[in-house]
């Protein structure tokens, strides 16, 4: 956390919104992997077996399929606060790289103006 502090000095505040909004975006959309899907397809196939072809009443099965899609929800909220810090990470990066690029340029303009000075004062 403290590096994360370090390099979002250097940024305004509107550039570290926008990032983090970004990394929230990618992580939200990516969160739901073939982890969970199979985990809740799992699931799913216990809660019909268990109604369907046991004598298990509504109070063994319903349990289990909130316990079921509890961990689902946990398991994807999980996943979601890794992605968002990786993404987050990318994002802080892919700003100092167009930060350096366009310091770059700006020192590239004005060596070129000094140059341009300099040519045209020996003529």
């Amino acid at each position: 956390m403290t590096n994360e502090a370090e390099v979002t000095k250097q940024f305004s505040p509107e550039m570290e919104r926008m990032a983090a909004k970004r990394a929230r975006e990618r992580a939200k959309n990516a969160r739901w992997d073939l982890n969970v899907a199979v985990f809740l397809f799992a699931v799913l196939i216990l809660v019909i077996i268990l109604s369907t072809y046991t004598e298990m009443g509504i109070e063994v099965v319903a349990p289990i399929a909130i316990f079921g899609l509890v961990m689902v929800w946990l398991m994807g909220w999980r996943r979601g606060r890794q992605l968002y810090q990786e993404f987050y990470e990318e994002e802080i990066a892919r700003v100092e790289q167009d930060l350096e690029r366009q310091e770059k340029k700006e020192e590239e303009t004005i060596e070129e103006k000094v140059q341009k000075a300099l040519r045209e004062r020996w003529r």
